[in-house]
């Protein structure tokens, strides 16, 4: 069973499964639906636990010692499996199914994985545990939905703010969802239960945004220019090595002109998609790009990039971080209709 992670707290106060599986691309979630989880069995009497970390040449047989190995004094037990690579390997893969076909409430299993990629959640082993126990994909919020997760954090500890402090919250703690806890904490610590202002949040809050490749993919495809222009000056400030810039912005034009010419060629948008390894969360923003973006706009950004491409190896003359915004609002021009040369 496939669960959210906001749907956890009300699943415990229900039920305990005898298997968990937590994992994500946000240590904090993850971090705080094992507490939760540990808490519960605590109160359900599972009085010892025992942690298996897996690491190279780790001994599958640990884990079904573990399970095997009954309390002197009958207590049930929790087994606290941490997989930090999300790799198991062929011994692991069997030993997990092993495990999924001999389920018991005393000895509870609880596991936590790192981010996996589609391929990893289709494995046999991965889909034997889903089938068998709980699991729980816990990834940070995207930006748009920042705000919710901000308000959601806020009504924990009796306060609220109107929506246009919390997305300048949001702004400033983008991509750094530990900083935003710790945010959302000191407001709690600063301020009196109830609604809080928008000039008190301002004060409080500090800019701690972390600002990512991912970050500057997203803003290029939904053609966010205040994200843009936010997260290259923050590349920027953190030294972010220019190529890696490139790299990332011309991926995105190559996928957007090869699917924007099958598209004009009248093949099916899906079919440009997969063959573009463009899927999951990326695929909605790609599509929304290619309604407004033609052949011609994109052919005229990949010679753009040429261009940025020598500047960045000292060949001409110009500011290569000016040039990646200016590439970006080439991209963005005919949002308005504005056919305006960048």
């Amino acid at each position: 069973m496939l669960l959210k992670g906001e749907q956890l707290a009300a699943h415990l106060e229900r039920d305990l499964r005898p298997l968990y599986v937590l994992y994500g691309d946000e240590p904090l979630l993850v971090l705080e639906a094992a507490d939760a989880i540990r808490a519960k069995t605590r109160q359900q009497g599972y009085s010892e636990r025992e942690v298996l970390t897996v690491l190279p040449h780790f001994d599958w047989g640990q884990l079904l010692s573990a399970g095997g190995n009954m309390s002197l004094f009958g207590d049930k037990k929790l087994i606290d499996l941490r997989i930090p690579t999300g790799k198991v390997g062929k011994e692991g893969g069997a030993a997990l199914q092993q495990w999924c076909q001999q389920l018991s409430m005393d000895n509870l299993l609880l596991i936590t994985l790192p981010e996996l990629d589609w391929r990893e959640e289709k494995a046999v082993w991965f889909s034997a545990l889903v089938n068998a126990g709980v699991a729980l994909k816990l990834n940070a919020p995207p930006l748009a939905e920042l705000p919710g997760w901000l308000a959601t954090r806020l009504r924990r500890q009796q306060q609220s703010a109107d929506l246009e402090s919390l997305k300048f919250v949001a702004e400033r703690v983008e991509g750094n969802l530990l900083a935003a806890h710790q945010e959302i904490q000191k407001l709690g610590l600063l301020y009196p239960a109830g609604q809080l202002s928008a000039s008190q949040i301002r004060e409080a809050v500090l800019n701690v945004a972390r600002y990512d490749i991912d970050s500057l993919r997203e803003a290029l495809l939904s053609c966010d220019i205040a994200r843009l222009v936010r997260t290259l000056n923050g590349l920027m400030h953190e030294g972010e090595a220019p190529p890696l810039i490139l790299w990332a912005m011309s991926e995105e034009i190559r996928a957007l002109t090869v699917i924007r010419s099958g598209l004009d060629a009248g093949k099916p948008m899906e079919a440009l998609l997969k063959d573009a390894k463009v899927w999951g969360p990326r695929a909605m923003p790609m599509k929304k790009a290619l309604q407004r973006l033609s052949t011609a706009t994109l052919e005229a950004a990949l010679q753009h990039a040429g261009k940025i491409d020598l500047l960045a190896k000292g060949i001409g003359r110009g500011n290569v971080w000016e040039e990646f915004l200016r590439l970006g609002l080439r991209l963005c021009a005919l949002k308005t209709g504005s056919a305006t040369k960048v």
